[in-house]
């Protein structure tokens, strides 16, 4: 079907946004958020190399993202804004993608794939084990907020089936032991340097020698 000029197409096996319009003229000086915070800078700089294009919506939700850890109801409101897309288009596509998140996530992130090659080989066990041995939900943080848990739809590496996303980095043929030992190893080194970086505290003791504490 021909595309007709102003209107935004979507796809719904991907959410690709497109938009026919030519680049919307801005003023030379952005307003600045009501909020003053200085990170949002960041994204009016992403606004304006794409040139407020609708399309470019995914590139300033990670923009987003990155300056701010998630991407919270005032950060939508935002990027509606600027972009003049429905706020229910920048949620559809926020939600979308298993790379964004709306909700604060942990000091280490793991998704783990839910789709059919991955659920077959035991993804749902994988999943099982880190909630029990980590009381947390998918969608949730651990209580200390050291750990996220979390699915996706697909990751698009069914080849490597089972697949998760473990801080960034994509691991492929997993098994629920494989899993819950690097996740342990991961969270045992954050303790490690916690405790290390307290043990570099010192103290004076009464004959005026510094000691670790």
């Amino acid at each position: 079907m021909a595309a007709l000029p102003g209107v935004i197409h979507s796809c719904e096996e991907c959410m690709a946004v497109t938009t026919s319009s030519p680049p919307r003229a801005r003023p030379q000086a952005a307003r600045e958020h009501p909020s003053g915070d200085p990170r949002f800078t960041l994204i009016d700089r992403t606004l304006k190399r794409f040139s407020y294009q609708q399309d470019a919506l995914i590139e300033v939700l990670h923009t987003a993202q990155e300056a701010f850890g998630f991407l919270s109801e005032d950060l939508l409101i935002y990027v509606a804004r600027q972009l003049k897309l429905p706020l229910s288009w920048v949620y559809g596509v926020a939600t979308f993608y298993h790379f964004f998140t709306l909700k604060p996530q942990g000091k280490h992130t793991c998704i783990v794939c839910m789709g059919t090659a991955c659920y077959v080989k035991r993804a749902a066990e994988i999943v099982a084990v880190l909630q029990e041995a980590f009381h947390v939900e998918p969608g949730g943080t651990t209580a200390d907020g050291l750990f996220s848990l979390s699915t996706a739809r697909c990751l698009g590496s069914c080849g490597l089936a089972p697949v998760l996303v473990l801080d960034g980095e994509v691991l492929g043929r997993e098994t629920p032991e494989s899993t819950l030992a690097r996740v342990r190893q991961l969270l045992a080194e954050h303790s490690d340097v916690a405790s290390s970086q307290s043990g570099d505290a010192v103290h004076v003791t009464n004959g005026g020698i510094h000691e670790p504490i």
